[in-house]
């Protein structure tokens, strides 16, 4: 028995919520391996916004501090002390979940820098790239914002929980704040950059079609664990659901114009020498 009935509660845990938190976990990897395998089978990172990945990278510096210096997240931790192991890694899912979520999406934002389409710059001159193709300072910005907003966010969140405890809650709503309201950002420059390509390129579909149901999924666990007084927690994952199937409808239409025409194509490559030969015998 424990002295603290909320840790005496979290030494029982709800199978049927640590089971659905598992599945998620497992569930966040796997839907992002498909990006990753794309970008790196492509060799490019050509068709992903640089705003995308630098937005998507800072939303989960921001998410990933939010769960950790959150009171409930904290009262978890500090439980582990009078729990057993097992019921000390059910009760830190959650943190679990926005861990490797985080990893994931450092994950691509690393693989954005190293298959940077490099091929654009040495093959036209700056002056006659579209203005909406990347340039190697975007890639720059992308690489430098993300480790400072990295720092400073793990210094202030260091700062408030041993020198300003008493307002955690405040900070870390002001973290899944900013995280929903830069996931809700992110997705507007590779909305507008699949639109303008007309091509999914390097977005992988796959991925997208694991993580849209998942999202929501996420946010579900998240809120059993956190209640709605960790609103700022899992709201960011029901943005985040709405606007991601909204890009997998693009990408999903795109994909199947690109395919017809592919199609239209070999059909005609097909039909030309009947169409020469019986021209030939005329």
């Amino acid at each position: 028995m424990t002295a603290d009935p909320y840790c005496e509660h979290l030494a029982s845990p709800n199978p049927w919520v640590l089971g659905l938190s598992v599945q998620l976990v497992i569930g966040i990897l796997v839907s992002y391996i498909p990006q990753h395998v794309k970008i790196i089978r492509h060799g490019t990172s050509a068709g992903l916004s640089p705003w995308w990945v630098l937005l998507g990278t800072i939303s989960s510096i921001a998410a990933l501090a939010n769960i950790l210096v959150l009171p409930a997240s904290q009262h978890d931790m500090a439980c582990c002390r009078e729990i057993s192991g097992t019921a000390c890694g059910a009760a830190l899912l959650g943190v679990v979940q926005i861990g490797v979520q985080w990893v994931c999406f450092m994950t691509i934002m690393v693989l954005f820098l190293v298959f940077f389409p490099r091929d654009a710059f040495a093959q036209t001159p700056p002056e006659h790239l579209s203005p909406d193709t990347p340039r190697k300072r975007d890639a720059v910005i992308v690489g430098v914002v993300s480790l400072v907003s990295l720092l400073t966010v793990g210094l202030i969140s260091t700062i408030f929980l041993f020198r300003l405890p008493s307002h955690l809650l405040s900070w870390a709503n002001f973290l899944g704040i900013l995280a929903a309201i830069l996931s809700s950002v992110q997705y507007i420059p590779q909305l507008y950059t699949t639109w303008k390509v007309k091509q999914v390129l390097s977005l992988s579909i796959a991925t997208m079609v694991i993580q849209v149901p998942g999202a929501f999924l996420f946010a579900f666990s998240l809120w059993l664990r956190v209640g709605w007084e960790g609103w700022s927690t899992w709201f960011v994952y029901c943005v985040t659901g709405v606007l991601q199937g909204s890009l997998l409808v693009m990408a999903i239409t795109f994909y199947k114009k690109e395919k017809d025409g592919q199609a239209g194509e070999h059909e005609a490559t097909e039909t030309d020498p009947l169409l020469e030969q019986s021209g030939s015998h005329n």
